[in-house]
């Protein structure tokens, strides 16, 4: 895709550069993060044409899709103001499918400063495995990726949770989580925490108990990060750590006999 060839002296680009109707540019929402209103107006606010640059596209269906510089081409119809006939110069690629548009858009921005959440769902929609089988899990769940509105927005957490313990963990953490708490717990620490359980304590964690002891301790989800932050400051673990660690403690509270509880988080570190 964005392999060079040489010839004779020269090293070849794939994409060439082109002459692009800006009324002919679309964007591909699955290759392209989301359009930030206040990043579009500071750039037009100070636009200069000699610091645009080249933004890239993607040649197919008779549109051009954008790859590269979303709210460069945003910020330049701003400027023009009347902007239908215009025409820019971008790199321009033949041929991709969305997938490959979506790869092309993650290697580009290797380098740059790119949101871990719109990395994510661009990594979904360019088929990576690890990312596509963390979505899988969380839509198994009844669950859902996305900012606000009950969706799961920790996109960084949920890839090292699964990283660290596999799909198994990732899957039980949530689970417990939903069905203890609702929407409201999962945030990224409570995910990190009850993802470290799930993962010490394997055999030994029974589901439906972990579920009962958290659900019904005083708090809910906000006595858990509560009892966390107190572990934080006394310990100087990290976050993690003690949202484990309070978790452990609320899942033995009340429970009798001591082979019938889970070995305490500080003890029971390898």
């Amino acid at each position: 895709m964005t392999g060079k060839s040489r010839s004779g002296d020269r090293i070849e680009r794939q994409a060439r550069l082109r002459w692009v109707p800006l009324a002919q540019m679309r964007v591909n929402p699955l290759a392209q993060r989301d359009l930030n209103p206040a990043r579009v107006s500071a750039l037009a606010a100070a636009f200069d044409v000699e610091q645009m640059g080249s933004p890239t596209v993607s040649h197919r269906g008779g549109w051009y899709y954008l790859v590269d510089g979303q709210h460069r081409i945003a910020a330049l119809k701003c400027w023009l103001g009347s902007w239908e006939d215009q025409q820019v110069q971008c790199w321009t690629y033949e041929g991709l499918t969305e997938a490959a548009e979506a790869g092309l858009f993650l290697a580009l921005n290797d380098t740059l400063t790119v949101g871990a959440f719109a990395k994510f769902k661009v990594a979904v929609a360019a088929g990576r495995d690890a990312e596509a089988d963390v979505d899988r899990i969380v839509r198994a769940l009844g669950l859902r990726i996305a900012r606000g509105g009950g969706g799961i927005c920790a996109v960084a957490t949920l890839r090292r949770v699964y990283a660290r313990g596999g799909a198994a963990v990732l899957s039980r953490a949530l689970r417990i989580i939903r069905d203890a708490y609702g929407e409201a717990g999962l945030e990224g620490p409570v995910i990190d925490g009850i993802g470290l359980i799930c993962q010490r304590y394997d055999g030994q964690l029974s589901e439906q108990r972990a579920i009962q002891r958290l659900a019904c301790a005083h708090g809910g989800v906000s006595g858990l990060i509560s009892r966390a932050g107190q572990l934080r400051r006394s310990t100087g673990s990290a976050p993690a750590q003690c949202v484990a660690a309070a978790a452990v403690e609320l899942i033995n509270r009340g429970t009798r006999g001591k082979h019938s509880k889970l070995p305490a988080w500080w003890t029971a570190q390898p």
